[in-house]
């Protein structure tokens, strides 16, 4: 989706670069997440408040930034040493919306001195409107298949509980241990026999119910 902004948006300008920026809730800082000119080891590293820098601003203040030549002598800019985009004379920031919430921004920028037209301004804006909103909407499906993989595996966790309980419990009444002791021979055992716990715990209510069955009396 971010490639789609990316292409987009070099179709409308006719750039030389194109960055996406995303704000991370968690730190609440803008990342580097997407880029025309190749920046691999920069992707999810290159980050700031904020605030800082015009990027920054864009994001605080929910506005665009054009900067038609010498984008690097504006007050607000930032240069970073890993970016060559930041060397360009011309510079577009536009914010990424969504419900009237910024969730990061697009910078567009040219090497040389590029003068702005409203109507380009326009449709950059509106790709980061539209953009932004689908966006959310996969972040939110995302958060709900991380929830629904955590739900999952706290499931698991706790049927494999339930069976190593059990499987303790006749441990215990088997070999007179302590519960401790049960736990302990369950481990080295699957540990010895490269199994999961919980598949040694099976085995040995398997064999216990097996061992029931066989020695109940014939109706």
């Amino acid at each position: 989706m971010l490639g789609e902004i990316v292409g987009l948006t070099v179709q409308v300008t006719e750039c030389d670069a194109c960055l996406i920026y995303l704000i991370e809730k968690d730190s609440d800082e803008i990342v580097l997440r997407a880029s025309q000119v190749p920046h691999k080891e920069d992707l999810s590293m290159l980050r700031m408040r904020v605030g800082e820098g015009v990027t920054g601003w864009v994001a605080e203040h929910k506005s665009v930034v054009a900067l038609a030549e010498n984008a690097s002598s504006d007050r607000r800019f930032k240069r970073f040493q890993a970016l060559v985009e930041d060397t360009y004379e011309a510079f577009l920031s536009v914010p990424l919306l969504t419900g009237g919430d910024v969730i990061g921004v697009v910078n567009v920028h040219h090497r040389k001195p590029h003068a702005h037209r409203p109507e380009e301004i326009a449709l950059v804006t509106f790709i980061g409107e539209q953009m932004g909103g689908a966006i959310s909407k996969a972040f939110l499906a995302q958060h709900n298949a991380r929830l629904l993989e955590e739900t999952q595996e706290m499931k698991r966790q706790l049927e494999t509980r339930k069976l190593v309980e059990r499987a303790k419990g006749i441990l215990q009444h088997r070999y007179q241990l302590t519960e401790e002791e049960a736990y302990l021979r369950l481990r080295n055992e699957s540990r010895r026999l490269r199994r999961p716990m919980k598949d040694l715990a099976e085995a040995i209510i398997l064999a216990e119910d097996l061992s029931r069955t066989s020695s109940s009396p014939e109706e």
